[in-house]
């Protein structure tokens, strides 16, 4: 099923995208913001939007979006938790309706081209999209190695994080700008209301059976890319799309291991007893 071009582009996007959200989610997962990723998608979708009407790429413009939108989120944030979960919502439902009304604006092409990029459309990816997911990632990828440590810590325990003399706030900015590019980046592959399920299910199923954040993180890797590359080849033999197939996919991978957990829990009890 590899052997059209077309196909092969979606394979290495799909795998970028499986590996690479996993990644950034295992620390948001860590740090409670499971939902940042959601939002991101609804900000995102402004900036595709935009594109939409200023005739503008709407890859970088999403990207753009998406980044300021999450510095903003942190700032607000990090200032009030009480306020900043209301600016949170505002921002996340102004996102998804600013895109719509902007890609309703643009007329007929952009409502058309909207549900792409809603819902993925991995078969269209083009060399061009290939190249700017490679490039995003590779960056984003040295930005993690570089700031890994930063990150673990912040996850951890920030208050530990700043009498260690780490700027928690500047770190977490990063940390979400690198949430907003994920997002933008998988936008294609499965689409922007569910890439976040990739960052975030992932973590989920292998945090039911990993001692330690490193394995947890090469676990959710692991289970990332072959939902994301599964989902392409259901996509391949049937009329569902790859975006929810790839979610499911996860999905299932953690309900499998959160029963065999409870099983095995269950029986070293009844050992014991």
């Amino acid at each position: 099923m590899f052997n059209a071009d077309f196909m092969q582009r979606a394979l290495i996007a799909a795998m970028i995208v499986g590996a690479m959200a996993p990644l950034i989610g295992v620390f948001l997962v860590q740090r409670r913001l499971a939902l940042l990723g959601d939002g991101m998608g609804h900000i995102a979708l402004t900036g595709v939007g935009i594109s939409f009407l200023t005739g503008t790429g709407p890859v970088a413009t999403a990207l753009v979006v998406a980044v300021a939108g999450a510095v903003l989120i942190e700032v607000i944030r990090t200032r009030s938790r009480a306020a900043g979960d209301l600016a949170l919502a505002l921002l996340f439902y102004g996102g998804i309706a600013g895109g719509v009304l902007l890609a309703s604006l643009a007329g007929g092409r952009g409502s058309t081209s909207l549900n792409a990029y809603l819902f993925g459309s991995i078969s269209t990816v083009t060399h061009t999209d290939l190249y700017i997911l490679g490039g995003t990632t590779a960056v984003s990828a040295l930005v993690m190695l570089v700031f890994a440590p930063e990150f673990l810590s912040i996850s951890i325990d920030s208050d530990n994080a700043v009498i260690a003399g780490i700027r928690v706030r500047v770190i977490g900015t990063l940390l979400a700008a690198l949430a907003a590019v994920t997002v933008v980046v998988g936008m294609r592959v499965v689409g922007l209301l569910l890439v976040s399920a990739i960052m975030i299910v992932p973590v989920a199923a292998a945090q039911q059976w990993a001692d330690s954040f490193r394995t947890t993180a090469i676990a959710a890797v692991v289970i990332g890319l072959a939902a994301t590359v599964s989902g392409l080849a259901v996509s391949s033999y049937t009329p569902v799309p790859p975006g929810p197939a790839s979610v499911l996919f996860a999905l299932g991978v953690f309900i499998v291991a959160a029963l065999t957990r409870t099983a095995m829990r269950a029986i070293r009890q009844r050992g014991r007893i």
